[in-house]
Parts: C-alpha cells; sequence; structure tokens
C-alpha cells in the first residue's frame, strides 16, 4: 500500500509530529478493521491520497462537492468501487481507493474541545476517512453501530482509546 500525503505549509500543521506515518498507521489499523484486510498486502498496488489543509480549503471542497458552504473536520472522496475492493487479491493494476482532507483549524478546535492532542483525534479522522473509502457509512443506526465499533478497534490498535465513550 503506498500512501501520498500531502501537508500545506501554510496552515499551521504542526512540522514536530510525524504526518506521514500518523497517516499510514491509521489507514492500516482502519483496513485491518474493515471486510478488506488484505489490501495492506494486496497482490496489486494500493494508494490512497491524504490532504492536510486549511479550513478555507476544506469549506470549497465542501460546498462545491456536498453543497455545504461551511468548514468540516474532515472530507472522504471514494474511488474505488466494491467489486474492486473485492477482487484486490489478485493481480491487476493500481487500485485508488480515493481521498482524505482534514481542515487543520477544525480538527484543532474539535480536539481542544475534547481535551485530546491534536495527532490522537486526527488519527480518529484518518480511521473514519478511510473506512468511508472502503464502503462504510453512518446514515442509520445499523451501520453507524458498525462502523463505530470498527473505528474503536481500529484506533485500540494505534494505543488510542474509544472516543465514543461517555465520561462518567
Amino acid at each position: 500500500m503506498s500512501l501520498d500525503i500531502s501537508l500545506d505549509a501554510d496552515d499551521d500543521w504542526d512540522s514536530s509530529t510525524d504526518w506521514a506515518r500518523l497517516a499510514e498507521a491509521a489507514a492500516r489499523a482502519a483496513i485491518a478493521e474493515s471486510a478488506f484486510p488484505g489490501l495492506v498486502q494486496a497482490a496489486r498496488p494500493v494508494e490512497l491520497s491524504i490532504v492536510l489543509t486549511s479550513d478555507e480549503e476544506v469549506q470549497a471542497l465542501n460546498a462545491e462537492w456536498r453543497g455545504k458552504d461551511k468548514p468540516t473536520n474532515v472530507l472522504s472522496f471514494p474511488q474505488a468501487e466494491p467489486e474492486e475492493l473485492d477482487g484486490a487479491g489478485t493481480p491487476g493494476p493500481e487500485l485508488m481507493l480515493g481521498d482524505i482532507v482534514l481542515a487543520r483549524a477544525t480538527c484543532a478546535r474539535e480536539a481542544a474541545e475534547k481535551a485530546l492532542p491534536l495527532p490522537d483525534h486526527a488519527a480518529h479522522l484518518l480511521v473514519h476517512g478511510t473506512l468511508h473509502l472502503l464502503g462504510y457509512d453512518h446514515m442509520d443506526d445499523d451501520t453507524a453501530e458498525d462502523m463505530e465499533a470498527r473505528e474503536v478497534r481500529a484506533l485500540a490498535r494505534l494505543g488510542l482509546s474509544n472516543p465514543y465513550e461517555v465520561a462518567a
């Protein structure tokens, strides 16, 4: 699996964090908890693109692609069809899973509200985004429960706690 990371230096993403390492670990953990764990060691090349950018850039993408003119924490743009995911174990051309885009200020604000380090919250959003690229969603109670359970297990692989647990 190859990862293409784009970091917009003007958007205040902390350079002391190894974002490429964090993104790869989060993507691998999400894939391991999906119905397609073999994608990490697939017989064909698998690529995932991650862009760490500004709220303004995410707002523009959100307006263009989702009709919502506001920033959001993470956007996912899947490119692989379900049959391509199922067939990833066989040799073939490169499989592009899609793109994940994170908004710096929104992520930082949410992390502060949750009293979490930004890298931990970003890891959760990268896991969440990767699962979206693999076809998971949270449009109803059943799919939301399944996706959240996969997120929790993936985050545990990274040594991170359950973000859905209500503090006592």
